[in-house]
């Protein structure tokens, strides 16, 4: 830990395509800059991947199939499994790894906790998504509303848990996407705690509303929201994200709490 700093490393999982999450991660990360030196990683476009010296990972949202096979896939997935035994045999230094939507479904698909499968349609919008009763009680999720809203944007889903899996491994589903009375489709699961340590979501808690309002109040923007999806959901979105209880609570609470605990477990030991 360089000059009692906590060492972070964000993984990049665009695949170089253009997008405004690693940006807001980055943000974020940024508002614990006194605390945390970090570097970000392009696994999937360049095959960037970290060793496991970093106390935090954050493993970015991204474009495609999350059962793609390239050539980051294996590496990308060892390096996890290294984390995950290292914080089996480790009593105090954990490591503390957050999945976003992307990378949410490939360790997903890897744990077996469930089926991923495309969408019908693509989610997409400020969507209301709510707690379990596992997720009233877990500390990321605890300053939140029930539901809560979040950025949705996704052509995939975990659905059809297995729950002895869930059970075996110590995972437990915290919350699941909007109820929707007028169709019969199972709801996607939408953030697991896999351990104390691993933590992920299926929408993006690190949508900043500020930027995401500017960027799609652009005309070109709107217009291909407009067009993919109507303007009432364009209209729905612009009113949400204004709204003090909606997605810049999300903002403010998902991502910052779990790297405020992370860095807190991390020096706790070496305070003590």
């Amino acid at each position: 830990m360089t000059n009692n700093k906590v060492r972070l490393a964000i993984l990049d999982m665009n695949d170089d395509e253009p997008n405004q999450g690693l940006r807001c991660i980055a943000d974020i990360v940024g508002f614990f800059n006194t605390d945390v030196d970090w570097k970000i990683y392009n696994v999937r476009a360049k095959q960037e991947i970290p060793d496991t010296s970093y106390d935090i990972y954050i493993s970015s949202g991204g474009p495609g199939s999350p059962l793609d096979k390239g050539e980051w896939r294996a590496p990308y997935l060892k390096l996890m499994q290294n984390l995950w035994d290292f914080n089996k045999k480790e009593s105090q230094q954990k490591k503390h790894v957050f999945f976003i939507c992307y990378s949410f479904q490939v360790i997903c698909d890897y744990f077996n906790l469930g089926e991923i499968k495309p969408r019908r349609s693509t989610s997409f919008g400020i969507l209301p998504v709510h707690k379990t009763k596992k997720g009233h009680n877990d500390p990321v999720l605890a300053g939140l509303n029930d539901p809560f809203y979040a950025v949705d944007s996704r052509d995939w889903q975990l659905i059809q848990p297995k729950l002895t899996v869930f059970k075996n491994r110590g995972a437990k589903i915290l919350s699941l996407e909007k109820i929707r009375t007028h169709v019969e489709l199972e709801r996607a699961i939408m953030a697991v705690r896999f351990s104390d340590e691993f933590f992920g979501t299926q929408f993006h808690p690190e949508a900043d509303p500020v930027s995401m309002q500017a960027y799609f109040s652009l005309e070109e923007h709107k217009q291909v929201v407009i067009k993919s999806f109507g303007e009432a959901k364009y209209k729905q979105m612009m009113d949400r994200m204004d709204d003090p209880d909606k997605l810049i609570m999300t903002y403010e609470t998902i991502l910052p709490t779990f790297i405020k605990n992370a860095i807190h477990q991390i020096k706790e030991p070496l305070l003590s």
